[in-house]
């Protein structure tokens, strides 16, 4: 597998903290999440890094490439749009599932797949749908978990091994992930680091949290810890990562504080240098390059990653100049994959190809049903599924609803206002999301609550009422519907 290309330190670009990030010394690369950027409408802070040459990866959070489903081809091509409009050297996205399609759920926030046959079978085939959609290499990040699968046949590091033996797919490590994994599920960091093919590292989160009772909480919210530090310490003794990325999404700190957080994940990562270097020197002409884990092609400089020659739209898109990891539209040089990863042996891609494809519905449909019968447990209030520990799926039920609450806010700030305050708001979301799952994302969800408030005649203040028709209907372009009519939906529903 061909080395990465130099990153450095960067940090999680969020409009927020745009202009404090503008004026940090010594940043590297920045993280924008993909979702919440529009390609022909960038951000004048975000457009000001990449004029000055600071690199931009764009960061998905909602493909959702562990679901039972095929990845949706307009959220692939909105992807590989933003990672040409910011001339990414790739993009990234989560071991995950997010949604199910029977019933029709969503989580809103990334849940673990289970560590199985018929989910790596899967996790694979979605992979490679999406490596073929993709202009620029694709990099999947393991997630922290509130909860074990019952089941399952291989560890973390079997799992990610075998993933990218099948896909060439890289991978983003996220080391405060798997502090949390080490405290909600019991698994070894070290035995994780000792059994991934670190040659596919792609780069580094690093991220704080919070423990209660027992459990970790990666809330991208509070201060890096030392912990968490240490692996990344742990993480840097066994291989030169391109680049490591600190992440925070909530309460950020000040300038100062930012600053001394990037300043230490610096200090790590090049206090590790030396000794590392030093066990991964090559032995004299040798031609290996140390730290890398791989020998680059004669005359080849270091790439963004490899995937396997498909001929593909991936490989058509650089050819026919939208070559985004330099951001001049300029076709790949001559020797190189258009797609920078690992390119599979052949007969191992083949073996993997027909052992994944050949019970690929079954599969599918399998992991269909485990992942609707957990989705609806948690946010559909239906029992819990046999095996599960049912105290962290009650754990997970409130993070999700409390996480809804928060994001729901968030995209419609007015909302608390109406409601007359933070405290509520939160009450009154928090009853109505009880038994009434997500769909269809988060807009639309804060137009869900605001009718289910208004044919209930609240809030009980007219004035407040009265605002919040007004918010609603100019966001929902009608009036929302009387009880009456809302009954009739529902009799009408039940007769079919």
């Amino acid at each position: 597998m061909k080395p990465m290309a130099h990153l450095g330190v960067g940090i999680g670009w969020r409009p927020e903290i745009a202009d404090a990030v503008d004026r940090l010394d010594g940043l590297d690369w920045v993280e924008v999440v993909a979702e919440n950027i529009c390609p022909g409408h960038l951000p004048e802070a975000l457009r000001r890094l990449r004029e000055r040459g600071t690199r931009i990866v764009p960061h998905g959070v909602s493909l959702g490439l562990g679901g039972a489903d095929r990845p949706d081809p307009q959220k692939l091509a909105e992807l590989g749009e933003r990672a040409v409009a910011l001339g990414a050297p790739l993009v990234t996205e989560h071991i995950a599932f997010v949604r199910t399609s029977s019933p029709v759920l969503e989580a809103g926030h990334l849940l673990p797949v289970p560590r199985t046959r018929d989910a790596l079978d899967v996790l694979c085939a979605n992979v490679r749908i999406a490596q073929d959609a993709l202009p620029v290499p694709l990099a999947l990040e393991n997630i922290a978990a509130l909860f074990s699968w019952p089941g399952e046949e291989m560890t973390e590091g079997q799992f990610l091994t075998e993933l990218v033996e099948r896909t060439g797919v890289r991978l983003l490590i996220d080391v405060a992930n798997l502090h949390t994994n080490r405290v909600n599920r019991g698994e070894d960091p070290a035995a994780v680091l000792d059994a991934i093919p670190l040659e596919a590292l792609a780069y580094v989160h690093v991220a704080g949290g919070v423990e209660r009772d027992g459990v970790w909480h990666d809330t991208h919210a509070h201060p890096v810890p030392p912990v968490v530090l240490d692996l990344l310490a742990e993480l840097r003794s066994r291989v030169e990562p391109a680049g490591v990325l600190l992440e925070r999404d909530d309460d950020f700190p000040p300038e100062a504080e930012l600053a001394g957080e990037l300043a230490a994940i610096r200090e790590v990562v090049t206090a590790g240098g030396t000794a590392a270097q030093a066990e991964a020197a090559p032995e004299p002409g040798s031609g290996a390059q140390p730290g890398t884990g791989s020998q680059p092609e004669s005359g080849a400089q270091p790439e963004a990653g490899a995937q396997p020659k498909t001929g593909t739209a991936a490989q058509a898109g650089s050819e026919a100049g939208t070559d985004a990891r330099a951001g001049t539209g300029a076709p790949p040089e001559a020797g190189t994959d258009a797609q920078a990863g690992a390119q599979p042996d052949a007969g191992t891609e083949a073996e993997a190809q027909a052992g994944g494809e050949a019970g690929g519905e079954g599969a599918r449909t399998r992991v269909a049903l485990g992942q609707a019968a957990l989705l609806s447990a948690l946010v559909a209030g239906t029992p819990v599924p046999e095996g599960f520990d049912r105290a962290r799926i009650r754990v997970q039920v409130r993070a999700l609803a409390a996480k809804r609450a928060d994001v729901v806010a968030k995209v419609a700030p007015e909302l608390p206002g109406i409601l007359g305050g933070r405290t509520p708001y939160r009450t009154a979301f928090l009853a109505y999301a009880k038994g009434r799952p997500m769909t269809a994302g988060y807009r639309r969800d804060a137009l869900d609550f605001a009718e289910h408030l208004l044919i209930q005649d609240l809030p009980a203040d007219p004035a407040a009422r009265r605002r919040l028709t007004t918010w609603w209907r100019e966001r929902a372009g009608a009036r929302p519907p009387r009880r009456i009519v809302r009954w009739a939906r529902t009799l009408t529903g039940r007769a079919a």
